[in-house]
Parts: C-alpha cells; sequence; structure tokens
C-alpha cells in the first residue's frame, strides 16, 4: 500500500481493526528493521495516513478521541506484527495522554498542542524515561527564557519526530534546583538526533541519542516546573498514563511468541514435557492479561497521586517479569529451532527484554514500595 494511501477508521471504537488491516505489511518488514537496525518509517508513514498519532486526542480538537482501554488494545495488537512500531508509537501516544489528561483534570493549557497533533499528525518525542525524576541538561537563565543544553537518551521515534517533549535542570544560588519541562521542535538549530540505535532488541524503534546545545527556550514555553528528584504531580500523571500503553506492547509480543510456540510444537504435542512448559507459559501469560488490566483500571482515577502510583510502580513490575518469562517459556518449548533468526520467536525474545528497562525498574520499585509499606517517605 503507497504511504499516502488514505485509511480511515470505521468509528473511535475501531482504532484496534485498523492496526489488523495495516499489521500483515508491517510483519513482513519486521526482521529486516531488525537485522538493518533500520527504523520503522514506512510503518511510521502509514500510521500517518491512518491519522493513528492523533487518536486519543479528543474529538473537539479534531482527534480520534480514543479511550486509554482503546488505545492500549491497538498497541497490544501492533506488537504482534511489529514490537518495535508498536513501542516507538506507545512513546508518542502516552505522551498524548498525559496532555489530554492535563488538559481535562488540571484545566492545563493545552489547547493548542492537542490541536496541532490533530491537524498535523504532529510526532511526539519523549525523554521523559531517561530524565526521569532527576532530570538532565542545563537551563542557563537569559534575557526572555533560558539556554539549554543535554544529551538525551531513549528517544523512541526521534527520526520521525516532530517535537521533543524534554526538560533541563535549572540551579540557581540559595535554592534548590528545579526542572523545566518542555517542548523543542526537533529540526531546530542547535538540535542534532544522532544514529546511534544499536541494541539487543527493539531495534526499529529509533531511540537515538538527542543532543541540545545552547538553544533557547522562552519563558512562555516551560509548561512545569517542579523540585529536582522528588515524585510530583507531573510524575504521577506520567507515571500512570503512560504505564499501561507501554506494557500492552509487551503483552502483545507475549501472546505473539505463545501463539508461534502453540503452531510450532503441535507436531508434538504428545509430549508430556512440552504440556507442562505450555501450562507454565500459559499461566505466565494470563498474569500479564491480569495486571495489564489492573493498569488500565489505575490509568482511570481522576487524582493521581502516591497511592495510584505505588500501585503502578508494582504492576509495572509484574507485568514485565511476566511478559519475559512467557516469552521464556515459549522457547524452552519450542527448543533450538527458536534459537535461530530464522524464527521470529528469537526476535520476541529479544524484544521483550526491554520490558525489564522502563522506570521504576525493579529494585527501586521494591524500594519505592517497602517504604510507603512502612509508612516512610518514598523520596527517602
Amino acid at each position: 500500500m503507497n504511504p499516502a494511501t488514505k485509511v480511515t477508521p470505521m468509528s473511535r471504537e475501531n482504532w484496534a481493526m485498523l492496526i489488523d488491516q495495516l499489521g500483515p505489511g508491517f510483519a513482513e518488514r519486521a526482521a529486516q528493521h531488525d537485522s538493518e537496525d533500520s527504523f520503522v518509517a514506512d510503518n511510521y508513514a502509514r500510521l500517518k495516513a491512518a491519522r493513528v498519532f492523533s487518536a486519543g486526542v479528543p474529538e473537539e480538537f479534531g482527534g480520534g478521541g480514543a479511550s486509554h482501554a482503546e488505545l492500549g488494545e491497538m498497541l497490544r495488537r501492533l506488537a504482534h506484527h511489529c514490537g518495535s512500531t508498536a513501542l516507538a508509537l506507545s512513546m508518542h501516544t502516552h505522551t498524548v495522554m498525559t496532555t489530554v489528561w492535563r488538559w481535562r483534570h488540571d484545566k492545563a493549557p493545552m489547547d493548542k498542542l492537542l490541536k496541532r497533533i490533530a491537524d498535523e499528525q504532529l510526532v511526539l518525542t519523549t525523554s521523559g524515561g531517561s530524565d526521569w525524576l532527576q532530570g538532565s541538561g542545563k537551563a542557563v537563565p537569559v534575557e526572555g527564557g533560558y539556554r539549554v543544553s543535554g544529551r538525551k537518551i531513549f528517544s523512541s521515534g526521534s527520526p520521525a519526530g516532530k517535537l521533543l517533549m524534554t526538560s533541563a535542570v535549572l540551579e540557581t544560588e540559595g535554592r534548590a534546583p528545579e526542572v523545566l519541562h518542555f517542548g523543542l521542535p526537533l529540526d531546530a538549530p542547535g538540535i542534532k538526533v544522532h544514529d546511534n540505535w544499536r541494541t539487543l532488541g527493539m531495534r526499529g524503534t529509533g531511540s537515538n541519542d538527542v543532543t541540545i546545545e545552547d538553544v533557547f527556550v522562552a519563558d512562555a514555553a516551560v509548561g512545569v516546573r517542579r523540585p529536582q528528584g522528588v515524585w510530583s504531580h507531573l510524575f504521577h500523571v506520567v507515571f500512570s498514563n503512560a504505564m499501561p500503553l507501554v506494557y500492552s506492547v509487551y503483552l502483545g509480543i507475549a501472546e505473539a511468541a505463545r501463539d508461534l510456540a502453540v503452531k510450532t510444537v503441535a507436531r508434538k504435542r504428545e509430549d508430556r514435557n512440552v504440556q507442562m512448559l505450555i501450562g507454565e507459559m500459559e499461566n505466565e501469560l494470563t498474569t500479564v492479561r491480569l495486571v495489564v488490566a489492573q493498569m488500565m483500571e489505575v490509568a482511570k482515577h481522576p487524582r493521581l497521586d502516591l497511592e495510584t502510583t505505588n500501585e503502578m510502580v508494582i504492576l509495572r513490575t509484574l507485568a514485565g517479569q511476566h511478559a519475559i518469562r512467557t516469552v521464556e517459556k515459549a522457547l524452552e518449548a519450542v527448543g533450538g529451532q527458536g534459537y535461530f533468526r530464522a524464527s521470529a520467536l528469537e526476535r520476541h525474545f529479544r524484544d521483550i527484554q526491554a520490558a525489564r528497562f522502563h522506570p521504576l525498574t525493579e529494585k527501586p520499585q521494591l524500594m519505592h514500595t517497602g517504604r510507603a509499606a512502612l509508612g516512610l517517605d518514598v523520596n527517602g
């Protein structure tokens, strides 16, 4: 299909069905992108033609009005076809949904950005996963704003991105450091997208480093200021909006590995060891499904705070652990055949490893949850 071909969803409930239409073409290219470490540019062009980048934007701004659950289902199905495309899209999509949440619940002035996403199919790239609570980069005060410099890593979708949603640290004598949040056009002078994404898995996400060299950010362009290194309202909102969508992708990869394993071992289904391994795999996958469903429920909460974040960090760890174990069991059941790169299972096994690395990773999560249970400050 030509990238310019317009694909129109039948209704706002059918974004997942749209992926069923586009997905087989994505699947055909998945192995090539993986072997070449190349960004899934063709897939992004098709998603843009289908207006997928504004699926979560409210209808009053010209978007698709999709809910968290609908977007999660879309990403889950997409991951069956191409994990890299699904993960890169989830990073844009969760940033959109964070923006929608802030417009809807905080009454934040996000109208112009949401309308731009719908009108232009604007692709957002975020550095939030690598910056996290500490932030990174440096903001130096100048007349009318700041001069910002820094290096941002894990900027998924950066080859197609138009706006980098990022932050920098402002240090003022006599005051605690602040983190400033803002958007930067990726084609602005002083911003460079590097071609350095060479990884074990998720090789097509284009999660390159982005360097920012002495770029001006106006005072009015700073959307949020927050204390450095501590949980604040913004990060409760970001975390609970992001994790259900990101881990819907890993659920989809786990399901794809499961389906492939069951098909591959059909000829030896009377083998009791195989039966046991497939049973273990089914248990792991059912756990992932239950956990991701609960993540979606938490994301519906109209007030996101330390309590909802603590539940979500636990669910994020469990989703990652059981998704990885699902694919491990799939590979074990299939045996050496799945170890060859000719098998998509080998790629699923590598791609699923990325589930380990989104914040909060397991050990910080355990510390966070343990402190919360003991009545201690989680920022301690």
